[in-house]
Formats: structure tokens, sequence, C-alpha cells
């Protein structure tokens, strides 16, 4: 398909922002970092623990540039965006250590500058601007509507729908569906109604007992201000993807606001954000989806391989610079590595190099950097062994949150608590198809089954004298030596 002049227009205004950027940048040498990850997957603790480790000089022995002294100091300064929202890392940091809770999860776009002073490896004395961008990563999988037409993206939402176990969750909006008639005049309550059982769906999908992670539209399940908007209030329709909707019709209506959402959501994202990014870290629960069985597994791979291809990746080169940014380096990282024993970690992060590995060749091939990691940005658990009749266990000891349940145990939220969490299997094969169960725990693929992790309150930090208490950490020094330490020799 040609691009339309709209898109040439649009390409031109990005081409010279990129300029104007790249000048900026031989100055003040900066980093756009870009922290995505689906729901639940940790990116406001990630960001908080890393700039906290930053700024109290945490202990990051894999991190070069900050183990050998050639950090002299980090410091917060003003972000440049003067629209979006600041990252509130104080207010997080207080959430974590002091409350000993979890911060709320990213429902929209925000920044923080870090500003590192470092010296060279030729001692020369240098500054490096760390501008970390969090965005939610159901935002990302928005990005391939902008090339899809409503009727295609209605075809493929109402095909997923149809495979369990989306199936049953889908069964009310389905059955309003076939009550309605496409062609028919534009009804506005009926519009109403489709699309709250559309979200219903959508919202359904994404419980913890299922864990899908293909759902867009995603402003659909975190609306903000944009909520009861026409842009938000549609839903797909069973049309052919070929056909052309009559003048006035339910699905002239539908189709507009589909066009709607990708003007007033979709592109400004795109335009504003996206097309900006130096560097990107995909944070992945992936632990959610072994709860949730093989085809929360399956959805997770699919979400995982839809993000990658949105990125503009490839090597940095100076005409890319001056045009478009491109993507060079992208981590992805399975998260809460902490609810593992670490003799599983290597096959967590085999399990996520299975999911990504076609897409993550393609990246390779265009000359970006694609690595996979297990890490708990803070480690809210410590490992033991534990002695089982005449066998030995290797488990985790940590303080499980209030109502947390285990075996009929409910805990206080103030009692640690040690569990065996179950081995990954080895076979990833049969990972993927269900025949591989977790040794010692029961495959929870019922809505009614249990979990088989607990989850865990943050750690309980002493403090020293007049010191801000180190936040304890899997990997994360080895995530910013992946991310950055490139540009801090």
């Amino acid at each position: 398909m040609a691009p339309s002049f709209s898109d040439i227009v649009e390409e031109t205004r990005l081409s010279l922002r990129s300029l104007i950027e790249y000048g900026e940048n031989l100055l003040n040498p900066t980093v756009r970092l870009g922290v995505t990850g689906l729901s639940r997957a940790g990116k406001t603790v990630f960001i908080t623990a890393l700039v906290h480790g930053l700024l109290r000089g945490g202990r990051f022995p894999v991190f070069e540039s900050l183990a050998t002294g050639r950090i002299a100091r980090a410091r917060l300064e003003p972000q440049p965006d003067d629209a979006v929202p600041r990252f509130a890392y104080e207010k997080h940091v207080r959430t974590l250590i002091d409350e000993r809770q979890w911060p709320s999860s990213t429902v929209d776009i925000s920044e923080l500058r870090l500003v590192i002073d470092y010296q060279r490896q030729n001692a020369a004395t240098r500054s490096l601007t760390l501008d970390l961008v969090d965005y939610p990563g159901e935002w990302l999988l928005d990005l391939p509507l902008l090339k899809k037409s409503y009727e295609q993206w209605s075809a493929e939402s109402l095909a997923l729908s149809r495979r369990e176990p989306r199936a049953r969750l889908a069964r009310e909006w389905h059955a309003h569906l076939v009550r309605l008639d496409p062609d028919g005049r534009e009804d506005e309550q009926a519009t109403l109604t489709a699309a709250k059982l559309f979200t219903e769906y959508l919202r359904a999908c994404r419980d913890e007992r299922f864990a899908m992670s293909l759902l867009p539209p995603g402003r659909f399940l975190m609306p903000g201000s944009l909520a009861g908007s026409p842009a938000l209030t549609f839903s797909p329709l069973d049309v052919p993807q070929d056909g052309s909707a009559p003048s006035g019709s339910l699905w002239a209506m539908m189709r507009r606001r589909y066009e709607a959402y990708k003007d007033v959501v979709v592109r400004p994202f795109f335009r504003d954000h996206f097309t900006r990014l130096d560097r990107q870290i995909v944070l992945v629960d992936a632990l959610a989806a072994f709860n949730a069985g093989p085809e929360a597994l399956k959805d997770l791979e699919g979400a995982l391989s839809g993000i990658l291809d949105c990125f503009n990746i490839g090597r940095s080169t100076f005409v890319s610079s001056l045009f478009r940014p491109r993507i060079d380096r992208i981590l992805f990282a399975a998260t809460k590595a902490d609810h593992l024993h670490r003799s599983s970690h290597d096959r967590l992060e085999a399990i996520l190099r299975r999911m990504v590995e076609r897409a993550a060749a393609k990246a390779e091939f265009a000359g970006a950097a694609v690595d996979v990691i297990a890490l708990a940005a803070v480690r809210a658990t410590r490992e033991a062994v534990v002695q089982q009749g005449r066998e030995k266990l290797p488990s985790i000891l940590g303080t499980p949150e209030v109502n947390e349940t285990s075996n009929g145990q409910i805990f206080d939220g103030e009692t640690e608590a040690a569990t065996f969490p179950g081995d990954l299997p080895d076979n990833l094969d049969e990972l993927f198809t269900g025949k591989a169960p977790f040794r010692g725990l029961t495959t929870a693929t019922s809505e009614h089954a249990d979990f088989r992790f607990l989850r865990f309150r943050p750690p309980l930090l002493s403090r020293a004298a007049g010191e801000e208490p180190a936040l304890p950490h899997i990997r994360l020094d080895r995530a910013l030596q992946f991310l950055v330490g490139d540009k801090l020799q």
C-alpha cells in the first residue's frame, strides 16, 4: 500500500525532530530507555530499584562502571517533556521501604531524568543523561492497529475470542453480537452495551486465573480521562473483511470510532514517545502464565512476538540517528525470579528465550543486540532448605502478603513462611503443551484451582544510622550493564 499524504507529512515531521534531537545529543549525550511490560510485570518496581541503586551507590558487581568506581555520582533532574507526568520515584521508594508494599501499577506514561557523572576509561570526565520512559505494554499491542482496517481487526478479534478459554469468557458479549444488525441504523445504546460487554470480556481474560496477554485495544482496560468517550465506545462486529459499511449504519458507526481511537490514542503515543526510544527493556511476568496453563503461555508468546515486531530495530548509525532513531538494544526480562529457587533461573530464562527466539533472530539480523535474563528488581525472598521426610527441598523464605493462602493456611502479612515453589520442567515442548506439570504442585487450569506461586511482601530492611537501606535484587546489575554499560565506557 502506497503511503498517504498524511503519512509522508508525519514522516517528515519525525525526521525533523530527530535531526534537532541529534544535534542536542552531541552536546549532551542522552539515552531514552523505554521500560514496558504487560500488566503486573513490575515496571514501577524496576525503575524505582534502578534509580535507587544508582543514587545511593548500590551493590551492582556486574555493572562495570559503578563496580570499578568510575561513576562519581548520579542525580535527578527535571524531565524534558513538560506535558508528560513525572515518575513518582520518591513516593514509590517510601512505599517499598517504609510501608513494605508494592507500588501501584502503571496506567499511563511517565518519565524520569537521571544524570550520571562518570570517568571515562581514558580518564576524561563526562555526563550521560538517562531518560527513563515508563509506559504500559498494552499500548505497544495497539501499534499494529495503525495498519489494520476495522474489518480486519474485527475478524481477528472475533476469531481469537472463539478459542478456549476465551470463548467461555466471551459468551455474554457473543450473545449480544448475534442480536446486532451491522447494516442496520446506528444505535448508541446497542453500541454502549457492546463496548461494555467487550471490555468485560477483555478484563476477564486478563484475570490471573487465565492470564491472557493479547488484549488490544489497550486503553479499554486503562481508559483514564477517555473513559466513556466515543473513541473508547466500540466493539468488533461480525462483518466481511472486504465489505463496505452502509452510510449511517451501526457498522459505519463502529468503524468511525475505531478510526478515532487510532487518531486520538495510538498515533500520538507512536509519534510523541515511541519513535524517540533508543533502548528498551520488556518485563515479562512469565510466572502468571505458568499458573494459568499452556494456553496462557502461547498467548504470551504471541504478545511478545507482536511487541518486538513494533520496534524500529537495528544498529544505530549516523544516518539513522538523523532521520529516525533505532532501538539498538532490547532486553527481555522474566521478572519475579525471587519466587523461584536459583536452580530454576536458567530454565526460566530458557522459557522466555523460547518465546521470543523468532522475533529476536529478526532483530539481531537487523543489527540490534537482544538479550534475555531472569531478574528480581527487588528481591522479596531468600533461599532455604526445607526437610520433608527424608527429602531436602530447595525452598524460598519470605513474608507472604495478607490473606495469601497455601494448603489451607492463611497468612497474616507479618509472619515469614518457607515454600517449595516447584521445579520448572527441562522439556520446553512439554511445558507449552501442558504435559510437564511442576513437581509437587497441582496444575492451575480451572478457575477454582490454587495458584502455585505465593505473593510476597517487599523485604524488611535494616537501617544503618543516617543511611538509606539498599534494596536487594537479582541481576538488576546485569540488566544495567546490557542496557547502558557501553555508553559509560
